[in-house]
């Protein structure tokens, strides 16, 4: 089994309503996004995806969350923009980019809102 790992960075503003502490307010990261995928077979050129091709899917991507404010954007505008929403809403939109096929699949996505806290979300058990 061949895995991939590529990471993105984009800066957003959010705040977790109902929160009970300072978090509660408007603030903002510098993310990180860690994408990891897997497949049996490489291609022609021995690659499982080329970096460049899945670089340019995270990015259409990241472009509708640089520079936001995730509290108004959907669908953060109806649940809380957490770590947590914000993996498994980049992880369902990766998948359904022409990148993934019965060979190549999408195993996580995993942000960072800082050095030292991530979460990840996969479809996996």
């Amino acid at each position: 089994m061949f895995e991939l790992t590529i990471a993105v960075n984009f800066e957003a503003a959010h705040c977790i309503r109902n929160y009970p502490g300072k978090c509660n307010r408007l603030h903002g990261h510098n993310w990180k996004v860690e994408v990891n995928i897997y497949g049996s077979q490489l291609n022609d050129l021995g690659m499982l995806v080329d970096f460049v091709d899945l670089k340019a899917a995270i990015n259409g991507i990241m472009v509708n969350l640089d520079h936001y404010y995730l509290n108004e954007i959907e669908p953060f505008c109806r649940i809380n923009p957490t770590a947590e929403n914000l993996a498994k809403y980049i992880y369902e939109e990766l998948a359904k980019t022409p990148i993934f096929n019965e060979n190549v699949k999408l195993r996580s996505i995993r942000i960072w809102e800082s050095s030292n806290s991530a979460a990840a979300y996969s479809q996996e058990a």
